[in-house]
């Protein structure tokens, strides 16, 4: 008897809605039959959404890992010389880390296989930044990966048709039927993708706060020890920092704009928040790799490839094997000063004070609204739509000046639009004294 005619989908779905503990093979059959499209978008959603409110035993988890992993093929690249070192970042507003650390870590001599993912609910993604760069093409099959990574020591690409297929499938759908905020969907996804691509070692951001998954720093301490004992239990190095996500990364929202921000990032510059992290995940990167002898010596080693043009010059190798088209050290690159859309909005201050909070997934809900990000599967993402946080948490403004302005397209919906401004509105808080400052480091689990 076939496996499809031994499990009943409907079956499977109730066991979970009542609380009940699936078998691996239930599990097995399920993660399967969905990635090659033998069960329908309706029974999958209905199965994430049981394990939404009703979770997953430690079993059941590393039964969910295993099965989207072995959905696909598991790359060995043992034949490319030295530790290979992934970053993950479980998905904030404005992060935009993975495109000018993977060249810096590159740079300094560790070498970066990172496989990333779309924009996932009211957060960004890396692929969708990538491929707002004219030619960038993240969907290499698994020997062209191999290339870019042995020869520009870093490669940043998507899930292929045959790299772990089922989480490809699930993630999109999770996007759109409100099942992204659950621990085991979420490390089910991280680490399936992270295993299957051949790594040593891997660095986790995992964001607390307004604009994560994880809203309390208990729930994201939940989420990242859960992601480094599935790690740790196949063999892998794992460190994960919580890192503060109350306000966006940077001043950029949106993914033509926040690869402009990667590259003041990499010219030396850039917001000092951006700065930091990629510093210190940076640095950890690079004492896993066995380059350094400690974090700090690490830290200091990123700063440098960042300041001297090594990184810059890393992306752009990667960049140009992946298909590029533009040359982005160019300063005088005309995508670079036509990449974003004219007109923008302003939404200006309505007293004067500090800036004494942003809610930073109202701010990624605007993106969504003007195009930058998606409320549908099926959503085309607008590379040109950008916000820019004219005013962030703590600093000055007077009434009448700006604290933020966007841009969609012009024949953009003007309902949609509206909702940006309310959204982007509501956002701020302003106060008469300054507020008290927020580490952007919180934690670290080794």
């Amino acid at each position: 008897m076939s496996q499809s005619a031994t499990f009943n989908p409907v079956e499977i779905i109730r066991k979970k809605r009542d609380g009940n503990v699936l078998t691996s093979e239930e599990i097995g059959f399920f993660v399967s039959d969905y990635a090659q499209g033998k069960l329908p978008d309706y029974q999958a959603a209905a199965l994430l959404m049981a394990i939404y409110f009703s979770g997953m035993s430690e079993g059941e988890l590393l039964a969910l890992t295993d099965a989207m992993l072995r959905s696909g093929e598991v790359i060995n690249l043992s034949d490319v010389p030295g530790l290979k070192i992934d970053k993950h970042s479980t998905g904030g507003i404005g992060d935009k880390v993975s495109l000018h650390l993977a060249p810096a870590v590159a740079a300094c001599g560790v070498r970066v296989p990172m496989i990333s993912g779309r924009g996932l609910g009211h957060t960004g993604g890396t692929l969708d930044k990538l491929e707002s760069i004219p030619g960038f093409s993240t969907r290499l099959s698994v020997p062209e990966f191999r290339t870019v990574l042995r020869r520009a020591g870093l490669a940043l690409i998507g899930q292929t048709d045959t790299l772990v297929p089922a989480d490809k499938a699930l993630y999109a759908l999770r996007d759109v039927t409100a099942t992204v905020e659950s621990i085991p969907l979420i490390a089910a996804s991280i680490m399936s993708k992270k295993l299957a691509e051949g790594i040593d070692g891997l660095v986790l951001d995992v964001k607390v706060g307004s604009g994560a998954f994880m809203k309390t720093r208990d729930e994201a301490y939940q989420l990242a020890s859960t992601l480094v004992a599935i790690g740790r239990r196949a063999g892998k190095q794992v460190t994960a920092f919580l890192t503060n996500m109350d306000q966006p990364l940077g001043r950029y929202v949106g993914n033509a704009a926040e690869v402009l921000e990667t590259l003041q990032v990499l010219g030396g510059s850039g917001p000092a928040d951006l700065i930091e992290l990629t510093r210190v995940l940076g640095g950890e990167m690079l004492r896993l790799g066995g380059v350094v002898a400690s974090e700090e010596d690490g830290q200091a080693r990123i700063l440098e490839s960042l300041r001297n043009g090594e990184a810059l010059q890393r992306l752009q190798r990667c960049a140009a094997m992946q298909g590029a088209m533009i040359d982005l050290r160019d300063p005088n690159e005309p995508w670079l000063t036509s990449c974003l859309h004219p007109c923008p909005v302003y939404i200006v201050a309505p007293e004067a004070g500090y800036v004494s909070s942003i809610d930073a997934e109202a701010i990624g809900w605007a993106g969504v609204a003007i195009g930058a990000g998606r409320e549908r599967k099926e959503d085309r993402i607008d590379p040109a739509a950008f916000i820019y946080l004219d005013r962030k948490v703590g600093e000055l403004v007077e009434a009448g000046e700006p604290l933020c302005h966007f841009a969609c397209a012009p024949d953009w919906p003007e309902g949609r639009r509206e909702r940006a401004r309310a959204l982007i509105t509501g956002a701020y808080q302003i106060s008469m004294t300054p507020p008290s400052e927020k580490p952007l480091i919180l934690d670290v689990l080794r």
